[in-house]
């Protein structure tokens, strides 16, 4: 295990009926607010009137930005900034998914930072002091309520890129369970991929003797397994709709990673399936991940050990390393397309594979895949991943 720093002073307010609480935490930043949410799902649920009637009883200035996209979009960082700027505003209420606050993550650090917000994205360590930050989440996907890190996309450029500060973790994290009921079942099985994504970018990896990170991250893994079903077929299950509330939450919050040297694999690669074609993240990781697995199985014969690590105490398998490894990959498989979710590109409308060396090659050089990947990828790599996901998966 490696040295390693841990700082996430947010502040959690797991549970329902906890709304009460908010004007009071808000007032400890100021009493002007950049009210931040995305399409509008709050308001036909009655979360926006929830929060604005509570915050004007309270005697808070509300500015509203609206229409944060999925794949948060680098114009409404810009806007969101100008506003700020323009209300001398003290506080971001960041209402939503994790789009909503990683947008509000960087529309914090841009408000003292003199040139375009984009830069901060470019190369974190211009990011200095952020304005506040205060979420209500409504998704169990990204994570990003509990740590410093966001990924915004700048559609010009067909960039989608990731970007962290210590001063972006948000100061409070409102976690209410029933605010997730109305989430459709498409985004609930896309969530738990992405939960399980992050899991997957940090279990497997080379450092040894982690042994502490490794359970959380099975426990983790297999909590998601066990509720997400469940949670898709009965939407207003709450011991469903809490566990992978707070799997999610615990699957980025550094404790399955920290100690851990190396980088990720899937998530670069996905971020140029939608920074090119703009397609559900968690969607697109499902869709790479078990072609991932087989390419690490078929070219690197030292994971074995580590994926057969993984089908044993996830999904209880037995037999050879060898079988047991191949076996995980197809019940990884079998579990997301099981969620209803659609595991090749042209389902998600991707037809053509011209975009693909130009995509291979930008997620190689953002990724540092030849360098810091689980197993090293070229362009030829991971063009091969990407082309793989064209076709139904069958062999294992």
């Amino acid at each position: 295990m490696n040295n390693f720093r841990m700082y996430v002073p947010t502040d959690i307010r797991f549970g329902k009926d906890r709304l009460n609480e908010l004007p009071e935490v808000l007032a400890s930043y100021g009493k002007r607010v950049l009210l931040a949410y995305g399409g509008g799902s709050i308001k036909r649920f009655g979360l926006y009137d929830k929060v604005v009637n509570l915050l004007e009883c309270n005697g808070f200035q509300i500015v509203e930005l609206t229409g944060i996209e999925p794949n948060p979009k680098i114009g409404s960082v810009r806007e969101g900034v100008k506003l700020i700027r323009e209300h001398a505003l003290d506080v971001i209420l960041a209402v939503g998914g994790g789009s909503v606050v990683d947008a509000a993550k960087v529309i914090a650090g841009g408000v003292y930072y003199d040139g375009d917000a984009w830069d901060l994205v470019e190369d974190s360590s211009k990011i200095g002091k952020a304005t506040p930050i205060v979420d209500i989440l409504t998704l169990a996907a990204t994570g990003t309520e509990m740590n410093r890190n966001a990924v915004i996309s700048n559609p010009e450029r067909n960039e989608k890129l990731g970007t962290s500060g210590w001063e972006l973790l948000p100061k409070v994290s409102f976690l209410d369970p029933t605010n997730t009921f109305t989430v459709p079942a498409s985004q609930t099985a896309a969530g738990a991929a992405d939960i399980l994504s992050h899991l997957f970018e940090q279990y497997f990896n080379r450092t040894a003797g982690v042994t502490v990170q490794d359970n959380i991250a099975e426990g983790l893994m297999k909590a998601v397994i066990q509720h997400a079903p469940t949670a898709i077929q009965t939407p207003d299950d709450y011991i469903a709709r809490a566990n992978i509330l707070w799997a999610s939450t615990l699957a980025l919050n550094g404790i399955p990673g920290n100690g851990r040297a190396g980088g990720w694999t899937c998530h670069p690669i996905e971020h140029e399936l939608s920074a090119y074609y703009d397609i559900t993240h968690g969607i697109g990781l499902a869709i790479l991940t078990p072609r991932w697995m087989s390419y690490c199985l078929e070219h690197d014969a030292t994971t074995v050990a580590k994926f057969a690590q993984y089908g044993r105490n996830v999904w209880h398998l037995e037999g050879e390393d060898d079988t047991v490894a191949h076996q995980a990959v197809k019940a990884t498989h079998d579990f997301l397309k099981s969620l209803g979710i659609p595991m090749t590109l042209p389902e998600v409308g991707i037809t053509t594979d011209e975009l693909v060396p130009e995509m291979s090659a930008q997620a190689v050089r953002h990724g540092h895949l030849t360098q810091n990947a689980y197993v090293s990828l070229d362009n030829e790599d991971v063009a091969e991943i990407i082309r793989a996901s064209f076709v139904e998966m069958t062999d294992f």
